[in-house]
């Protein structure tokens, strides 16, 4: 039994439709070396202080402040401390010790004086130059303290975070599992790249595309083959979601006589919460409940189905990660050409983004805005976001913008 009548609700009204029930997936642990893009379960803190100790900044020699206040002044070398092997022994008024960069400070010295400033004769060492207390030393805990909180969860682990985590001491992690989100493309008209095409026929691209949608973003894209216009062919596939947290058709969501996605799906349990939404692409938008799962019904048109899986599949695999909901607009652009009055679906303008020499950020909509124009869509950074019954936007007016992942 429907939820909502077939009438059409709003994206705002949608998107939290889609969201309500969605709950973070658990967890699990991975190695430091495989962390990298997946997302933190619990926050880390560091297991040590660094650096442990105070360190020189440089490539020099250790000196007491004191003792160059005057130059030139010439000094005792009496040894020598490299990273990860230290000067055994306490520098004395008139002494100094050759430091390399990451070496311990000696005890009794409380400064570096860098090589360039020196020349050395023998163990005497000319310096040229004074320092203050703590030139070029690095304190004990500088970059960290043991115990620091460092990374939070709902933190995508990027390379920076790897390294710093790997600086912490800390060789696994507890990350949220990915979800593995089912995709199912329908359409006696597709086939795969690279087949045979026959009159009337064309590339099955959504699918491909959204499966490199959902990994981008931090799933696992489980493509289950191409269904037929047909009862059964849609039957027989839906019955491999078994192990998929949300399921994700592509077409078949409208009210022709062969989209069947919502008859035969609800045959087979699906309760469906909406199945149109006030936006513009994307009107044919069916989300409900199959077996325990969230079920996100996208339309055909390859800008229909990007937009839509930005709009309500990106959050919903963000939530699954335990992260929030990042779609929202939070910039403005000033707009390049005048628009019309927006009728009561809420559009998404493909469009481009160029930075002006006053730093402004100018956004130009491209003319043709068809749901089929897959290069368009491509060449898109951003859209542009107009709402339902919008006035006329002129020339060089701030409109809101969601930007386009250019990784995704």
């Amino acid at each position: 039994m429907d939820r909502a009548s077939d009438g059409l609700i709003s994206v705002e009204e949608a998107i939290s439709r889609v969201l309500e029930g969605i709950l973070p997936l658990n967890s699990e642990q991975v190695s430091i070396s495989e962390a990298f893009g997946r997302v933190l379960a619990i926050e880390e803190a560091s297991r040590v202080t660094q650096p442990p100790l105070a360190v020189s900044a440089m490539d020099g020699y250790a000196v007491r402040a004191s003792d160059v206040l005057s130059v030139p002044i010439t000094l005792t070398q009496v040894g020598e401390a490299a990273a990860g092997a230290g000067f055994d022994g306490s520098i004395r008024d008139g002494e100094t010790v050759r430091i390399f960069t990451g070496a311990p400070i000696p005890e009794g010295a409380n400064a570096i004086v860098i090589q360039e400033d020196t020349k050395a004769k023998g163990d005497k060492i000319v310096i040229k130059s004074s320092v203050e207390v703590g030139q070029f030393v690095r304190p004990k805990g500088l970059d960290f303290e043991k115990g620091q909180v460092l990374l939070s969860a709902g933190t995508r682990l990027n390379s920076r975070h790897v390294a710093l985590a790997s600086a912490m001491n800390i060789p696994w992690l507890y990350v949220r599992r990915k979800p593995r989100i089912a995709i199912l493309p329908t359409g006696d008209e597709l086939v795969m790249p690279g087949e045979p095409l026959k009159p009337g026929q064309i590339i099955s691209s959504n699918s491909l595309g959204l499966s490199a949608f959902v990994n981008a973003a931090g799933g696992v894209g489980v493509n289950l083959g191409i269904a037929q216009d047909n009862s059964d062919s849609i039957r027989n596939l839906i019955s491999n979601v078994k192990g998929a947290d949300m399921l994700v058709t592509i077409g078949g969501a409208s009210v022709g006589d062969y989209d069947l996605i919502k008859t035969v799906l609800s045959e087979e349990g699906l309760n469906i919460t909406f199945s149109r939404v006030a936006m513009r692409p994307g009107k044919p938008l069916i989300f409900g409940q199959i077996h325990g799962k969230p079920m996100l019904g996208l339309p055909g048109n390859p800008v229909s189905a990007g937009v839509t899986a930005l709009l309500f599949l990106k959050p919903a695999i963000d939530l699954m990660l335990g992260r929030p909901n990042q779609n929202e607009p939070k910039e403005t652009a000033v707009l390049g050409l005048d628009l019309e009055s927006n009728d009561q679906r809420q559009d998404y303008l493909r469009s481009t983004l160029v930075r002006e020499n006053n730093g402004e950020l100018h956004v130009m909509p491209f003319e043709r805005q068809d749901s089929s124009m897959l290069a368009i869509f491509t060449d898109a950074d951003c859209l542009v976001v107009r709402k339902p019954f919008a006035q006329p936007a002129l020339k060089g007016e701030r409109v809101p913008i969601i930007r386009l992942d250019p990784n995704a």
